[in-house]
């Protein structure tokens, strides 16, 4: 029996769920991969995006690639919703009747009045720029290419790119007293997690010749809050600096935060049987890896 071998495009490839997916090539022979970012691709130019798809008859499609600048996007909104809706518009485009997708969206999506976890189904009411479009990146995906995938996620961190765990290491090694959010509420999730997840689903997806089409939620398990998340980093790590645990309204930004972003995996686990592990267990291998990797 011959082996018809996948090629899938990872659109976003040089950002940190980018780069985690990179690293787990080797382990999914069966797939052709096709890493891309900007100097590869520019999602923003819809006739190549088109032609690459058709080119590399690309089989799946997994969407890393987002503006994430949550505060900069209020003052460049445009540029916001030129990657974060147009660009899928463009991939939906070139992906139907060829590709299937699985984008990657956000806990922005939600205000955050919610006090127990945010279900598939939870209305969404995204109050900055960056929240309404992603909410509106998905909005148009589905719109175009039904038969897609959207995986929404929250306070993401890797060993690569900038995030609130390399930010605390810098920090914690420069200063000797920080002050952190105490009363937002969410969960970490390591990027290399979820970059197995979405490759799992793939596999899900060939073994058992079907894609359950819609939005799933994807994080870590437990919850804390950012002051939490700093601790155990700091704990894990060794770095002797005092956090102060402040309130939101003592740290203004130009976009605002949601206040609770805990997502309910219920439903991405019972699909595609994905097991999830403890956000502090994966901050810790995330850690060791750093450590000596560096």
């Amino acid at each position: 029996m011959t082996v018809v071998r996948k090629n899938i495009l990872v659109a976003g490839a040089n950002g940190q769920l980018g780069n985690e997916l990179q690293l787990l090539f080797d382990h999914y022979p069966g797939f052709e991969f096709f890493p891309a970012d900007v100097d590869v691709l520019d999602l923003t130019d819809q006739t190549k995006t088109k032609a690459f798809v058709a080119k590399n008859r690309i089989d799946y499609i997994v969407n890393c690639a987002a503006y994430t600048a949550v505060d900069k996007a209020e003052d460049e909104p445009e540029r916001c919703y030129e990657i974060n809706k147009d660009a899928v518009a463009y991939l939906a485009e070139a992906a139907r009747g060829k590709a299937k997708i699985i984008h990657i969206s956000t806990d922005y999506v939600f205000d955050g009045t919610n006090t127990i976890p945010y279900k598939e189904t939870d209305q969404t009411n995204p109050p900055s720029v960056y929240g309404k479009s992603k909410k509106e990146g998905e909005e148009i995906l589905f719109s175009i290419h039904p038969e897609s995938i959207v995986i929404r996620t929250a306070w993401l961190y890797s060993s690569f790119g900038n995030n609130f765990v390399r930010t605390m290491i810098r920090l914690g090694n420069e200063k000797t007293e920080l002050n952190v959010v105490a009363d937002q509420k969410g969960t970490p999730t390591c990027a290399a997690d979820l970059a197995k997840a979405i490759l799992d689903i793939i596999v899900h997806a060939e073994e058992n010749k079907t894609f359950p089409a819609g939005i799933y939620h994807y994080s870590n398990e437990g919850e804390t809050t950012w002051y939490g998340f700093a601790k155990e980093i700091f704990r894990l790590t060794g770095i002797n600096c005092r956090i102060n645990p402040i309130a939101t309204a003592q740290y203004p930004t130009k976009a605002s935060r949601p206040m609770y972003s805990v997502l309910d995996k219920t439903k991405i686990k019972q699909t595609f049987r994905i097991d999830i592990a403890n956000w502090e267990d994966s901050l810790k291998k995330c850690i060791d890896k750093s450590i000596k990797t560096n």
